[in-house]
């Protein structure tokens, strides 16, 4: 049964920090593959910065070109919105029986978890793949303490890298040269479409 790392984000836009952690996930952990789960919606998180679903899904798609051991992944596209994590794993499972999937996300998002729909069911069912992030503080929760205790947490030990979409997309829109924190077909189709000058 191949162990599949589902890697959820808006990747808006998909960056070099990004690529680093899928390979880091599928070179030392034991993940034979890690999906880009491309979310039309984050619950947690406001729409009115994303760019199209379509472009996100592109631009992942041209960062991770012909990788055997990375891929990019709609699924979600198609579901109801907003998207819950459980959901999705539960879709997967049935239409991939063959996979074992688990979930691969930075440290500031593990001390989310409480918030999560059906977490308690997520958690008795897949593990979780985790890297650190520059400066995540644990939030005090006894519901979190629990589930980190509860779940099966794998700490991947991989470089720290205090890159995001955030920066990426204030640097373009103050007319920075951003390419060296981004694919280059990435970087060409942005600058091709002119995302983010605005």
């Amino acid at each position: 049964m191949a162990k599949i790392g589902l890697y959820f984000g808006s990747f808006n836009p998909v960056h070099i920090g990004h690529l680093a952690i899928a390979g880091y996930m599928t070179e030392f952990t034991g993940l034979k593959q890690v999906w880009f789960v491309v979310s039309p919606q984050n619950p947690l998180k406001k729409k009115d910065t994303l760019l199209a679903d379509h472009q996100r899904l592109y631009m992942a798609q041209l960062a991770i070109g012909d990788s055997d051991t990375l891929k990019a992944s709609d699924v979600e596209f198609s579901m109801a919105l907003p998207s819950y994590t459980i959901d999705t794993l539960t879709f997967l499972g049935e239409k991939h029986p063959g996979h074992e999937f688990c979930l691969v996300m930075g440290e500031d998002n593990l001390y989310t978890l409480h918030k999560w729909k059906n977490i308690e069911e997520l958690i008795s069912k897949y593990p979780i793949y985790y890297y650190p992030r520059p400066g995540t503080v644990k939030p005090s929760s006894a519901l979190l303490d629990h589930i980190l205790a509860t779940a099966e947490i794998h700490l991947a030990n991989a470089p720290r890298m205090d890159i995001s979409g955030t920066f990426i997309r204030n640097g373009i829109k103050h007319g920075k040269d951003m390419s060296y924190f981004l694919h280059p077909p990435v970087w060409k189709y942005i600058r091709e479409m002119h995302f983010y000058e605005k």
